[in-house]
């Protein structure tokens, strides 16, 4: 259990997140508190797990056999975290500055981005990799929500593509035709060579030529190659909304290019 779960980099990381404080009591030696709280929860046998709930009460008692799903999800569920029903009213009210709502939405959404990474992602090590790829760019993207709309397919949209960004990064992704409605937009930009566009100072220079939706569809779908679906799900457009945003930003890049 040390090794497989207690010592790992997901669990003090669910640590922190959660705000938990991870205590040990040394039964090495003989302690009649120990012995006492072991009897009122009807145990006698070590190890034991507990996890208390954050606003107090009866602790829950995990598996003498732990996992980091188990132990995570117990940690995750203790820190009393909103219903999904409220997630988009957090997450409007993180717009607006409320810092507190900003901290208690990711803390409510992060199970599911964790348990949508590893669908995807079976080593644990690249699925948390994905995890906080998925938390960085809904900072960057979080001003784009629609609060109108249920934040969890939104959410969905971009941990799916980080997923595929993090398979894409370790090799083990396979590659797929695209339909050919996405051709024009997905494909590689042949106005320009290419290699004029490879420096990163060149990027950053483009960008600075887009602002808005222009530039957030440019990121998503030229360079963190994000499908149409995904954009639009991310973005709260339609698909021929992006498709119409990006051959914009596009013609306007390839404009500057020709000038």
């Amino acid at each position: 259990n040390e090794k497989a779960v207690l010592s790992t980099s997901a669990f003090k990381s669910a640590l922190a997140r959660t705000g938990a404080a991870f205590m040990i009591a040394d039964s090495t030696n003989y302690d009649a508190q120990i012995e006492k709280a072991m009897s009122d929860l009807g145990r006698s046998g070590l190890p034991l797990y507990l996890v208390y709930p954050a606003g107090g009460g009866k602790p829950v008692i995990l598996p003498q056999v732990l996992s980091p799903q188990v132990a995570i999800g117990a940690l995750e569920a203790a820190a009393q975290l909103p219903p999904e029903g409220a997630w988009p009213d957090l997450m409007a009210r993180a717009q607006d500055g409320d810092q507190a709502a900003y901290r208690l939405v990711l803390r409510a959404v992060l199970p599911a981005i964790r348990r949508m990474a590893r669908r995807r992602i079976s080593d644990e090590a690249l699925a948390e990799d994905a995890v906080q790829d998925t938390l960085m760019t809904i900072h960057r993207l979080r001003h784009t929500y629609d609060p109108a709309r249920p934040l969890l397919p939104w959410i969905a949209a971009i941990a799916s593509a980080r997923s595929i960004d993090v398979l894409r990064r370790s090799g083990r992704t396979r590659r797929f035709e695209v339909m050919d409605e996405e051709a024009m937009v997905a494909a590689p930009d042949t106005g320009a060579p290419a290699e004029a566009l490879a420096p990163e100072r060149e990027v950053a220079h483009l960008l600075g030529l887009l602002s808005g939706r222009p530039r957030m569809m440019v990121e998503m779908v030229k360079l963190r190659e994000m499908s149409l679906d995904d954009a639009a799900r991310a973005s709260s457009l339609s698909v021929s909304a992006v498709k119409s945003v990006l051959h914009r930003a596009l013609g306007r890049l390839r404009e500057h290019g020709n000038s």
